[in-house]
């Protein structure tokens, strides 16, 4: 089955009269298209798709995904790219969301695991194509955001180098990447991501 539907084709024209805001997101979906990723995860949730459902489950994990990327905090945070299907593609509504989590809440642990081999098979048709990043025998990944301001009242809480309190989007759960981050900075942290 072929799903070249779900996503409009996008080309770049400069000087043009529209505005598209979180263009960012338009190149997390285009890697994921072009990696496989979004291909994947449409083969490996399709189990949880329902037999008359309109939209599919790996693009709205997709969608998920891309949301939280652009600053989302909430599942309805996917009303963003709702908002602009000529750029997203067509969105499933909050309830559509809502219901598609908790189907896969059922079975978390098979739905983790379809999503990690997902974003398995995805790594790896990038790095066939484009080789792994190895620098002395490691794989390294540098990843960089801007910081999110946050407020917290957290017991030893540290604020960050621009003296306030934050939090990093590319380190957030959401993105099923376990991270250990010292106490330092982003910018001066040591970090060990585990993929």
């Amino acid at each position: 089955m072929k799903h070249k539907d779900l996503r409009p084709w996008l080309f770049v024209i400069a000087g043009g009269e529209s505005l598209v805001s979180h263009a960012g997101g338009v190149l997390l979906v285009e890697t994921a298209r072009r990696s496989g990723l979004a291909r994947q995860l449409s083969r490996l949730l399709g189990p949880w798709r329902l037999p008359c459902a309109t939209h599919d489950p790996g693009k709205i994990v997709a969608d998920l995904a891309v949301a939280v990327a652009l600053g989302g905090d909430a599942a309805a945070d996917i009303a963003v790219l709702r908002a602009q299907p000529g750029v997203f593609g067509p969105g499933a509504s909050d309830p559509t969301v809502s219901r598609l989590i908790t189907r896969l809440a059922t079975d978390a642990d098979a739905a983790v695991a379809a999503i990690s081999a997902a974003r398995a098979a995805g790594r790896e048709r990038v790095w066939q194509v484009a080789g792994a990043p190895v620098q002395a025998g490691q794989v390294v990944i540098d990843l960089d955001a801007t910081l999110v301001t946050a407020h917290s009242d957290k017991e030893d809480a540290t604020r960050t180098w621009k003296k306030g309190f934050a939090f990093h989007p590319v380190r957030r759960e959401a993105l099923l990447i376990r991270a250990e981050v010292g106490d330092r900075a982003p910018r001066g942290a040591v970090t060990r991501v585990r993929v």
